[in-house]
């Protein structure tokens, strides 16, 4: 078995149209642990949104769900959380971002979250 991950969702929302939420639910059936973080508090089946900048230890990984030009302000945030990894989920790809993540050790992938664990290499 893999191992569970930490995984920060940047973009969270209550929304079950959003991917945000649906790859929330599909990491947590997965086995792993999501954080969802998003600009409103709220829930998603049973694991709460936090907002703002949450102090959040030990993460394996984030995943995007904030277009590029929205992610600017959250650059600090996302490098401070020392990821091993950010997945640029389609419509996230920012190469000013991945220069800062490199910068720091941090691997960028340019992928889809629900794709990656639906085909067992998340």
């Amino acid at each position: 078995m893999k191992k569970q991950e930490r995984v920060v969702v940047i973009g969270a929302s209550i929304n079950p149209e959003r991917y945000s939420y649906r790859a929330t639910i599909a990491l947590k059936n997965a086995g792993h642990i999501p954080i969802p973080v998003g600009l409103r508090a709220g829930e998603i089946s049973g694991v709460e949104i936090l907002t703002g900048t949450p102090s959040i230890p030990a993460v394996d990984s984030v995943t995007l769900y904030l277009g590029e030009a929205r992610q600017p302000v959250i650059y600090d945030y996302i490098l401070r959380l020392m990821p091993k990894r950010i997945i640029f989920n389609p419509g996230t790809e920012n190469e000013e971002l991945k220069d800062l993540a490199a910068a720091k050790g941090i691997e960028s992938i340019e992928a889809c979250t629900l794709v990656m664990l639906s085909v067992g290499n998340f």
